[in-house]
């Protein structure tokens, strides 16, 4: 087991010299805390690029719908090979750690299972995690949106026009939601010539969410047709947004409940020891 270990060691370390400043313009832009392995990324680009892989598969077009939601059009497909290279690099820093740890224990049925359960979870979990920003960020948005859609309202009832209202809203806005950044995204297109109905079609469709297409086909009703009642609908609409945001918040209540089961499980078990293990100690003693 000493020698696959040399072995596999001098294959990474061969890999990772050869891939070392072939990719800084992929790797140099990334944020360390939202890819902490970013040194070994190297790695699984080069072992992606030797093998010519297409990232063509279905599997990969779900992964990248998931990306451009996350990263923008621009940016997706240089993220999805981040995020292939990022899987590739981890799980073989696993095979590395299962062949060490090989080398103090014997190689049983045990062993086996946990050298093929560690990178396999590892590939599972990537993929959760994605999924579960994509979730975080639909969950941010919706909580989010009824705000703008009231700030919308009251600024187009003051006589603006919607680009108007939409610009002034999402320019006040400070902080990092990812709903203010898609808003300001739709008026950096709007001014850099992109029609207005197309820069809130493609609004819609990086936010991915049913109760904002609706709303952008409210808005583009009234650019295209004219709507004297536009006013009345969104005001409609955002009584509609709040309740769902209320819904919403109500879920996260549970969810949160939900989650403290276990840490109260435990405390409860540990107060059953405290309590009752010198009443077992006393009977020992009898």
């Amino acid at each position: 087991m000493l020698l696959v270990l040399i072995v596999f060691t001098v294959i990474i370390l061969t890999v990772y010299l050869l891939s070392y400043g072939r990719y800084g313009d992929i790797t140099d832009d990334l944020d360390k805390k939202a890819c902490p392995m970013k040194d070994i990324l190297p790695i699984g680009l080069y072992l992606l690029d030797t093998f010519k892989y297409s990232y063509n598969t279905s599997y990969d077009r779900k992964l990248l719908a998931m990306i451009t939601e996350l990263f923008g059009y621009s940016n997706a497909k240089r993220m999805l090979r981040v995020h292939w290279g990022n899987k590739i690099s981890l799980m073989l820093l696993s095979l590395f750690f299962t062949i060490l740890v090989g080398n103090f224990t014997t190689a049983d049925t045990g062993y086996i299972l946990f050298c093929i359960a560690l990178p396999t979870g590892i590939a599972v979990f990537t993929d959760k995690d994605l999924s579960d920003k994509v979730r975080k960020r639909r969950q941010s948005i919706q909580l989010d949106f009824p705000d703008f859609v009231n700030k919308l309202t009251l600024l187009i009832n003051a006589g603006m026009t919607v680009s108007k209202a939409w610009e002034k809203v999402s320019l006040d806005n400070t902080g990092s939601s990812p709903l203010y950044a898609e808003l300001s995204s739709a008026v950096q297109d709007i001014r850099a010539g992109i029609p207005e109905h197309k820069a809130y079609e493609e609004f819609a469709k990086r936010c991915r969410i049913p109760l904002i297409t609706r709303f952008v086909s409210v808005i583009l009703q009234n650019i295209r047709k004219g709507n004297a009642e536009l006013v009345p609908i969104l005001r409609v609409y955002a009584n509609e947004c709040w309740e769902l945001r209320k819904s919403t918040a109500k879920k996260f209540g549970e969810e949160a409940s939900t989650k403290l089961l276990l840490p109260m499980m435990l405390m409860f078990a540990a107060i059953l020891l405290i309590v009752g293990m010198p009443a077992v100690l006393a009977l020992k003693n009898i």
